[in-house]
């Protein structure tokens, strides 16, 4: 199935060479878990401070319990420090 994600600052890293804008397009398994998306992505789960899913925060604890769907758009933050 097709996702869409989205990874900004230290976490561009992660994405495909073909990523344009901090956005690239992935085929997953059906139904895999946010926690399993991150680990195929090698990007730890403390490293993804911020997780939205089609505009709704997931925090860690229901990452393993949120599954993915076709045209799902997931969106992946680190900790930021700023002042």
């Amino acid at each position: 199935m097709k996702i869409s994600i989205q990874c900004f600052a230290g976490l561009k890293k992660y994405l495909p060479d073909d990523a344009l804008n901090n956005l690239a397009s992935l085929v997953v398994d059906e139904g895999i878990n946010i926690e399993k998306l991150l680990k195929l992505l090698s990007i730890d789960d403390e490293e993804a401070h911020l997780v939205i899913l089609n505009g709704i925060f997931i925090p860690s604890e229901e990452r393993s319990a949120t599954h993915l769907k076709e045209n799902d758009s997931l969106t992946l933050w680190p900790e930021v420090a700023g002042g």
